[in-house]
């Protein structure tokens, strides 16, 4: 019976590369680009010195190259360097990739191949997936559910030697959203303004990473949990005079998310703080503070309503039908359906 092959996560390989284990191919694929770039930038900066890669880093675009082109660079011999590193990137726009079949028969030992394959998955039943998976490393990303952000932003504070409370994770996550590259750049800008072993508050994110520090979703969002008419009206006043710092494509998704937890809420047999913090992957303050007071003033029906009006607003805002509402118009009638 044949081994099982190695199933790769990106701490893996991350590991492999800084002890400078590399394998003759990499095949990066999905969804999530931040890690495959990530990856892509280790194999470089540790294969090679900046001198080196003037001769020994090839670089082809999927709809640029043809592979006939890459094979032959990935045959070729380093210049002055132990290693070449040969990249083909944007892999799912190029024909015949099939082709690498035969390049990985007999990979060159002096070559790392590295090949992106963004937004997308390569049919694993190919058999240049199949020799890949055998003599390199075949990786794809995670998906990344918005419910475990906050999570994902701790661990990369602590990681860069800051901390930051559960709160303040879960204001960065819900308003940059699920681009890590986005998420994470801006909490390097964040790292760079506050000194090295700092506590990343609230305070600080409202000022450094551009949350409006005078309204904000949050805020919108407790005036509709108290159904303070007068608080969320003077917030949707604000958003509709400071469309760039708070756009509506911001403000639909974060509405969505909340009231379809509370149709999951609402249907769920345990209703206690761990019970639906368990549910709906949220910290048990966010239930305690948000999911349980709104359960009382919004019923299943009322919600299912305002799901619905979320996603008429959201078809609206998007020019969908022939639709010219301006935004500000669409969150005041939203507001309005959601408080009455």
């Amino acid at each position: 019976m044949a081994a099982a092959k190695k199933v790769w996560t990106y701490e893996d390989i991350m590991r492999d590369i800084a002890q400078k284990q590399f394998k003759p191919v990499y095949l990066l694929m999905g969804a999530e680009g931040y890690y495959i770039d990530r990856i892509v930038d280790a194999i470089e900066n540790t294969a090679l010195t900046e001198d080196e890669k003037a001769f020994n880093l090839y670089t082809f675009y999927g709809m640029d190259t043809d592979i006939g082109t890459v094979i032959n660079s990935a045959r070729s011999y380093p210049m002055g360097a132990q290693y070449s590193v040969v990249e083909l990137r944007e892999a799912q726009q190029m024909k015949n990739l099939d082709e690498l079949s035969a390049y990985m028969q007999n990979p060159q030992p002096t070559t790392i191949l590295v090949i992106t394959y963004k937004n997308g998955t390569v049919d694993k039943r190919k058999k240049f997936v199949s020799a890949i998976s055998t003599a390199g490393v075949l990786y794809e990303t995670p998906k990344v559910y918005e419910n475990k952000l906050p999570v994902l932003v701790m661990n990369y504070v602590k990681e860069h030697g800051y901390s930051i409370d559960i709160r303040s994770a879960t204001i960065v996550s819900e308003s940059i959203g699920a681009d890590l590259s986005r998420l994470y750049g801006e909490l390097d800008k964040l790292f760079v303004a506050m000194p090295k072993g700092s506590q990343l508050t609230a305070e600080a994110v409202e000022a450094h990473i551009g949350i409006s520090k005078d309204f904000n979703y949050f805020q919108l969002q407790d005036a509709l949990i108290a159904k303070d008419v007068l608080k969320a009206n003077r917030i949707i006043k604000y958003f509709d005079k400071n469309q760039k710092a708070v756009p509506i494509q911001m403000l639909l998704p974060s509405l969505f998310r909340f009231f379809s937890s509370l149709m999951v809420a609402h249907y769920s047999a345990d209703k206690s703080d761990r019970g639906l913090s368990q549910v709906l992957g949220m910290a048990d303050w966010q239930v305690r503070n948000n999911v349980l007071p709104a359960l009382k003033v919004y019923n299943a029906r009322k919600v299912l309503q305002i799901l619905d009006e979320i996603r008429i607003a959201d078809e609206k805002s998007k020019g969908m039908n022939g639709s010219k509402v301006p935004s500000g118009d669409l969150l005041k009638q939203l507001v309005y359906v959601i408080l009455h």
